[in-house]
């Protein structure tokens, strides 16, 4: 036997033993079911969500039930939910949510759009978005609650003022994201762009913006809850109706039991709201959701 021929033979043989090993490495392996997959899903985490809040509510209670806790110092589950039913029956709740619920939301659409393009204004002129920068650092660290007196002083008890100062929170925070997401726009795109013969505007709406879009959204689940803030705030300085006038008027009679309804209530409206954003992100930005949902699991 020649040597060549040896060769060949024991190349052979190797190749015959890597192989099925190769194969192995090669072919997908099933993902393997973690202990807590039964349960790690929609449904599961909405039960155990469910039974956590009745687990709490049933332990408050009894607590109250033995006198283990003041009723008086921190209410009842039971007596709330009467003080809801009777503000429900009343017709004074759907008023005084709706009310807070329709200024947060205008609040939060105005404040966030407004913010939005201007920060993103601020690109087209990196000269201006130095000189008013400061500025723009001073107002974002004075606690917006502060400007409540002026803006109820401006725009009167209404309405108005309630959404006044719920833009007032929520602009800041929208600007300040926008501008900084903008400033973070890739730089070589935007270099390609225009040596291709691209506008500043072509960069602007085929680079900026749409890099700047997710956390321009994600600024949304922030800017939600200080639409909500903005709005009660101005209820508890001045108003007549919602669930900031409620939850006052509550707390000064010493009614805690209707002041934990009212506030149970913005709880809700807070979740209705943040799923209603979570709803807007996945449809603009789909890519996100799937990223998510292909996320390997250790």
């Amino acid at each position: 036997m020649t040597i060549a021929s040896r060769v060949a033979k024991a190349s052979t043989a190797i190749t015959a033993t890597i192989a099925p090993e190769k194969a192995k490495l090669a072919s997908p392996r099933a993902p393997s079911r973690t202990k807590g997959s039964i349960i790690d899903n929609a449904l599961g985490r909405t039960v155990i969500q469910a039974l956590a809040v009745i687990l709490f509510f049933g332990v408050w209670e009894l607590a109250v039930r033995a006198g283990l806790v003041s009723s008086f110092m921190v209410g009842s589950p039971l007596a709330i939910f009467h003080a809801l039913l009777r503000s429900a029956q009343s017709g004074m709740l759907l008023v005084d949510t709706g009310y807070t619920l329709f200024a947060a939301i205008l609040g939060f659409v105005l404040g966030t759009a407004i913010g939005s393009t201007a920060g993103l204004a601020l690109w087209y002129s990196p000269f201006v978005a130095r000189v008013i920068e400061p500025f723009i650092v001073s107002i974002n660290s004075v606690p917006k609650i502060a400007f409540a007196p002026i803006v109820v002083l401006w725009f009167g008890t209404g309405l108005v003022s309630k959404v006044a100062l719920a833009i007032s929170l929520t602009a800041i925070i929208a600007l300040v994201a926008a501008y900084e997401a903008a400033k973070e726009a890739d730089p070589d795109l935007q270099a390609l762009l225009l040596t291709l013969g691209a506008s500043k505007n072509d960069v602007f709406y085929k680079v900026v913006v749409p890099s700047t879009l997710p956390y321009i959204i994600a600024t949304f689940r922030i800017n939600v809850g200080f639409g909500l803030v903005g709005a009660v705030v101005g209820e508890f300085i001045s108003s007549e109706k919602g669930l900031g006038h409620m939850i006052f008027t509550a707390s000064s009679l010493y009614d805690l039991n209707t002041v934990w309804a009212g506030l149970f209530m913005l709880m809700a409206i807070g979740f209705v709201l943040y799923f209603a954003i979570d709803r807007i992100e996945r449809a603009l930005l789909p890519w996100k959701a799937q990223s998510a949902a292909s996320t390997l699991r250790v």
